[in-house]
């Protein structure tokens, strides 16, 4: 009689599916608070400020309006299809469509479905590394090959066009493009951004763009969008953006996609057998939030540039580490591979992802490790929290290396 192996109780295609490193650190840190513990968390990319006034009013109002308690369209609401349209033309100068837009239940889902609507098995996608953790977990869902193009801190962790056709081969469809960028903070310059996209378009490579940060730059930086900066993109890119970073409204999950018609149209096909529409009364939120003016950013935007000065001048005390200055979002990346090798009360940690480990353990300070987002030597810290965990944090893995 043939023997047959019992069937897997966990699909194969999910359970090749790594959890998401930032909010396991962050989860444990809260875990950690939560048992009395004096954790100082640096994992989370969230800020740390309360939703403004005026949208957290808006929602509020909209949850005594009966259409809010129903079904509506799947693209999303026509009012706020229409802001995103507005503010797109506002702070991008492009000029877009309402069929070229798709409201998502944050940013994340816009990411998983942009890398569901146009990758098919086997296509490669070059990212460039160091990456946000849930991007190559969405290009594996869609039968997708990430390939990594590594810059580090001597590049201002920047990859270069000669990187990106070093990487190119025929199955090469998209690049992912990310500025300001999740992990590092680092902003490519227009001049950067523009030889980018020429080379996309003369390669026909997509472009899916994720502007998640658009607001949050300092020290005279700019992002332009790459379609802007190189129009004939305008039909082989995907822009990502969302309410989460730029008016600390994470939890409410808004998101958006925009796109060429058709790709709009099949993401669309898929959500609606997905998630169906966003929650309403987000949506009103998120459409307030839009229509606004941006003093609040603003105001935010001004804390995180105090923040991101602090945290880089204490990082490089530390023995051992580099921190270049990040010119977007609210992360530092600090290289450590000065400590990897070295004896910290009686352990030794011979990667980044150890170090985190280490530092958790002997001064209950969380920051997540460069293995998440590309190769090891590396730390993220976010600075979306206040002045004095960053002082109180740092401080705190000084003295634990200094030791």
């Amino acid at each position: 009689m043939v023997q047959t192996s019992p069937m897997s109780r966990i699909s194969a295609r999910i359970a090749a599916i790594a959890e998401s490193a930032t909010l396991a650190v962050d989860g444990k840190a809260k875990a950690l608070k939560a048992a009395g513990r004096p954790v100082i968390g640096f994992g989370a990319g969230e800020p740390d400020f309360p939703t403004p006034d005026y949208i957290v009013e808006a929602a509020a109002a909209a949850t005594k309006v009966v259409a809010n308690h129903r079904y509506t369209p799947t693209p999303g609401l026509p009012e706020l299809r229409q802001a995103i349209v507005d503010k797109t033309k506002r702070d991008s100068h492009y000029d877009i469509t309402v069929d070229q837009v798709l409201v998502t239940n944050g940013g994340k889902q816009a990411v998983y479905q942009a890398f569901a609507s146009i990758v098919d098995p086997g296509d490669e996608v070059l990212l460039p590394s160091p990456f946000w953790t849930t991007y190559p977990e969405a290009i594996k869902l869609a039968g997708g090959k990430s390939v990594e193009v590594f810059a580090d801190e001597t590049q201002n962790y920047l990859v270069t066009v000669e990187q990106l056709e070093a990487a190119r081969t025929p199955k090469t469809k998209v690049l992912l493009f990310c500025s300001p960028s999740n992990p590092t903070g680092s902003v490519y310059t227009p001049e950067q951004s523009k030889a980018i996209g020429e080379w996309a378009l003369k390669n026909n490579i997509w472009v899916i763009c994720d502007e998640i940060y658009e607001h949050l730059l300092y020290d005279g930086a700019t992002a332009p969008s790459l379609p802007v900066l190189v129009p004939g993109l305008a039909d082989t890119c995907i822009i990502l953006n969302g309410v989460a970073k730029t008016y600390a409204m994470t939890g409410w999950r808004v998101g958006w996609m925009v796109g060429p018609k058709d790709v709009i149209k099949a993401a669309t096909n898929l959500q609606s057998h997905l998630t169906s529409n966003v929650s309403n009364v987000s949506q009103r939120a998120a459409i307030a939030a839009l229509t606004g003016n941006l003093d609040a950013v603003h105001k935010m935007g001004e804390a995180f540039n105090r923040r991101r000065k602090l945290i880089v001048d204490l990082l490089n005390e530390i023995p051992g580490f580099e921190c270049p200055t990040p010119q977007g979002a609210f992360y530092v990346y600090p290289s450590v591979k000065g400590v990897l090798g070295k004896t910290i009360r009686g352990k030794v940690a011979n990667s980044s992802a150890e170090l985190a480990t280490i530092i958790l353990d002997e001064v209950e300070v969380a920051a997540v490790p460069g293995e998440a987002f590309g190769p090891s030597g590396y730390l993220r810290f976010s600075y979306a929290t206040s002045d004095e965990d960053i002082v109180e944090g740092i401080g705190r893995i000084k003295k634990l290396l200094s030791e």
